[in-house]
């Protein structure tokens, strides 16, 4: 036996009825705690010859021996749904840990399930979407990345269309502040308390994140900063020299949600083209002021002289 069995989920295991079935894990069972490391061999599975027979490792050995061979004994984090907390993770650790004697998992992060529109997702009730599904409504991939990264990942996702809609109008605010920082033209002083709200709003989400990825409470603090700044942009209390510590923060909140830069599809006009064009139009509103006109023909543009 090992004694540490049941570290992780902190079942009690003493309240169990002795003798009781146990179908907790796709066979039948006495104990929730047994686990099964080799599987005899059925016709048309894969097998393997070994003294006790032919078969093949049950599907927690699967995971402890993949992980040990490309990961090493001890594993940063192990991550997973809820579901796979009790029993598969836990005989994971019995596995590992009984052969290398080392912890097996420094961090476990355990994702908590995804509902739709209030119930469990399933085709059967017609709820079911794939990413293609939602891509093929109209929603872009950062819509949907920014939707499941909203809720802290031990809390259960609702997942609703209204959701998405306002996932995407989320997007909307956060690039129109972006575009704003980029495009308007401030007085060139700075304020000190832009600079400050900057530089708090930096640590409190920098915190917030640290806090067991609250992403919730992160984006509450990006929403308050944008907030806070558009306001004193209107006030006339934000400068340029205030626009790159702005920026900044903007930038630390993408490096984790990566959603500001839209996703270009296959023959779309990339950015740098798009620049030239409003180069070129800007080009022929200054030669037109100089009196040149140009004309677009099919063997090419011509100049002439008003």
């Amino acid at each position: 036996k090992f004694p540490e069995y049941g570290k992780l989920s902190h079942n009690d295991f003493g309240g169990m009825i002795a003798g009781a079935r146990v179908d907790v894990d796709e066979y039948e069972k006495d104990d929730a705690r047994d686990l099964v490391l080799w599987k005899q061999k059925k016709e048309g599975e894969p097998s393997w010859d070994t003294p006790i027979g032919d078969g093949r490792p049950g599907w927690h050995i699967e995971c402890s021996a993949m992980a040990m061979k490309y990961l090493g004994s001890t594993l940063d984090i192990h991550a997973g749904g809820i579901d796979l907390q009790f029993p598969h993770h836990e005989n994971e650790i019995a596995q590992s840990e009984a052969v290398t004697g080392k912890p097996f998992a420094r961090f476990w992060l355990h994702a908590e399930h995804l509902i739709v529109e209030g119930q469990k997702m399933s085709k059967s009730l017609g709820n079911f979407y794939t990413l293609r599904d939602l891509l093929a409504l109209g929603y872009a991939p950062e819509t949907v990345r920014y939707l499941l990264a909203s809720v802290p990942y031990r809390n259960k996702l609702n997942f609703t269309m209204d959701g998405v809609k306002a996932a995407a109008t989320a997007i909307d605010r956060l690039r129109n502040f972006e575009l704003r920082l980029k495009s308007e033209k401030f007085a060139a002083a700075g304020h000190a308390a832009a600079e400050e709200r900057a530089a708090a709003a930096t640590a409190r989400f920098r915190e917030t994140m640290d806090d067991d990825l609250n992403t919730a409470g992160a984006l509450g603090v990006v929403f308050e900063f944008l907030r806070d700044t558009n306001s004193a942009m209107d006030a006339g209390q934000f400068g340029a020299e205030n626009v790159a510590s702005a920026q900044a923060f903007l930038g630390l909140f993408d490096s984790v949600f990566d959603v500001l830069r839209p996703t270009v599809t296959a023959g779309a006009l990339s950015d740098e083209a798009i620049e030239a064009l409003i180069s070129e139009r800007e080009v022929r509103k200054e030669l037109e002021a100089q009196g040149i006109v140009l004309e677009d023909t099919k063997d090419g543009t011509r100049w002439k002289r008003k």
